[in-house]
């Protein structure tokens, strides 16, 4: 598989399963951020999940899909598996993705993203407070995992394909962007203790 085929599916994934049910969360008053689970064998969809705040302030959209995902009579071995994030996972969703036992994680937008674009700087705040650590600080490869980027597999993608994942890379953002812009002006309406 190349990186630009793992690229496109991701951003797929993304666009036509996560991002429908975080509209739908948004609506209700929850965050933009969300997850999947996807087979590393043929990238098949396990499961997709967003951010369930309101239910519980515990229920970020990677936590939330760990819930669900553990819910499930069929859970595959997570060492198959990869984890999607839309958000670059904060340090409770960092823990919860390790402690479920998988080795990977690609996400979207970058810590940075999060605060800058989304004016969401709760995760920033906390990395920063309590474990001392800058925006994207953490080790990103460890013994427990590697993390990656969307952007980087699209910037070493090849070059035919790399237009069209750019293209996707936007419609993505520019659908983000309206639904932050929703759940900001909402956000004063919900009952999450970081807003």
């Amino acid at each position: 598989m190349t990186n630009s085929d793992l690229a496109e599916r991701l951003l797929t994934v993304i666009e036509a399963d996560i991002l429908p049910l975080t509209e739908k969360g948004v609506s209700a008053g929850n965050k933009v951020f969300g997850a999947a689970i996807l087979r590393k064998s043929d990238l098949s969809l396990v499961i997709a999940e967003t951010n369930n705040e309101t239910e519980n302030p515990l229920w970020h959209g990677e936590v939330h899909t760990l819930k669900r995902f553990y819910e499930r009579t069929e859970k595959p071995d997570t060492k198959g598996l990869i984890f999607l994030s839309t958000h670059e996972p904060c340090s409770m969703c960092l823990s919860a993705i390790t402690w479920a036992g998988f080795d990977n994680f690609y996400y979207f937008f970058s810590h940075q993203d999060s605060r800058d674009s989304f004016s969401i700087p709760h995760d920033l705040k906390i990395l920063k407070e309590v474990f001392r650590l800058d925006p994207g600080g953490y080790a990103k490869t460890n013994a427990f995992w590697r993390s990656s980027s969307i952007a980087d597999l699209v910037a070493t993608s090849d070059a035919t394909a790399k237009s069209a994942l750019r293209a996707q890379d936007k419609r993505i953002r520019e659908k983000y962007q309206s639904l932050s812009d929703a759940y900001q002006s909402g956000k004063d309406d919900n009952a999450i203790p970081l807003n």
